[in-house]
Parts: structure tokens; C-alpha cells; sequence
């Protein structure tokens, strides 16, 4: 694992930057995303490290994701909060990690990764489909039987519909995603 800093030093600052809620979903995403990338031959540890990552900024003030991340088009501005896995992948970096897929992998868990990233798949199914949201459990069985390409196409699928379905503006990174995955 590319990293200068161990990931009890990472548990502890990313715990302290999150509710207990919000910090139970991201051991959820960690673990999960550590048997997808298992079950599908990548590096599980590296899987988890980008768990634990993923959310780190999810609860800073829009303010500050806006200074970290300044938006690149009209889905970020009017959506400040899906900045947040671009600030995580700002916080990691400046925290010592210099993996660049475990550095995607945070920040695509909101927006996609491309194909070929394992842990970047691996964090976004879990992130999708871990039991605490309660959805996707078919998707996250799909992923922990190995099928982990067609477990992040369905994740990517069932994301792009519901935000048609609700109106909601996709970010182009999403766009990308689903072309890719659905030929």
C-alpha cells in the first residue's frame, strides 16, 4: 500500500471528522469493499483503505468542499456536496497516501471510476450496496461472487436511473461511467 501514514492513523482522523452515524457507514463501506476486492482477486487492503477514506469529507460545510474542490460544471455548482470524494481525495493525498487507484477510488465513489480500477469498483458497489442502506443486495451478492465488473455496471445502471427518475442532473463523470459499462 502507497501510503506514509498506517491505517489506525487513518481510522483516527477520518473518526474525528465524521458523526458516529456517518462513521458506522464508512467501516460498513471499508469492509465490504475489502471482500469485493477479495473475492475478486485486487488488493483487499488497499480496498480498505479507500473505504475508509471515501466519506472523510462528506460532512464538511459546502464552503469548504467548494474551496477544496472548486466545481468544474453546472452539476457541482448547483451540487456542492457531491464534491465531497474530490475534498477526500485531497485530505488522503495531503494525509500521505499516494496511491493513485486507492486516490481514484475516493474520489469516483461519488461520481464513477473507470472500468479497469478494481479498488475503485470494489468501493463503489460497497458504497452502494452495504446492508446499513438497506438496497442493492443483489448487486453487492453479485460482487462478492467475483462478478465485480457486472456488480459496479448494475450499481452505475441503477444510480444514472434514479436520478433521471427524480430529475436530478447527472454529473458527466456518472455519464461516462454508465457509457462505459453499458456498450
Amino acid at each position: 500500500m502507497s501510503s506514509t501514514v498506517s491505517i489506525e492513523q487513518i481510522s483516527e482522523r477520518v473518526k474525528g471528522m465524521v458523526s458516529a452515524e456517518r462513521w458506522q457507514h464508512i467501516l460498513r463501506v471499508a469492509e465490504l469493499a475489502r471482500e469485493l476486492a477479495a473475492a475478486s482477486g485486487a488488493d483487499a487492503e488497499r480496498a480498505y483503505l479507500a473505504g475508509l477514506l471515501h466519506d472523510v469529507a462528506r460532512e464538511l460545510p459546502e464552503e469548504e468542499l467548494l474551496r477544496l474542490c472548486p466545481p468544474e460544471n453546472e452539476v457541482e455548482k448547483s451540487h456542492p456536496r457531491a464534491l465531497h470524494g474530490c475534498a477526500g481525495r485531497k485530505l488522503a493525498a495531503e494525509w500521505g497516501v499516494t496511491d493513485p487507484e486507492v486516490l481514484e477510488a475516493i474520489e469516483g465513489h461519488v461520481w464513477g471510476v473507470d472500468p479497469d480500477n478494481l479498488i475503485g469498483m470494489a468501493v463503489y458497489v460497497a458504497d452502494t450496496s452495504e446492508p446499513g442502506r438497506g438496497v442493492n443486495d443483489d448487486v453487492r451478492v453479485l460482487g462478492l461472487r467475483g462478478e465485480l465488473k457486472k456488480a459496479y455496471a448494475a450499481a452505475v445502471g441503477r444510480k444514472v436511473e434514479y436520478l433521471r427518475a427524480k430529475g436530478i442532473p447527472i454529473h458527466p463523470r456518472t455519464l461516462k461511467a454508465y457509457v462505459r459499462t453499458h456498450p
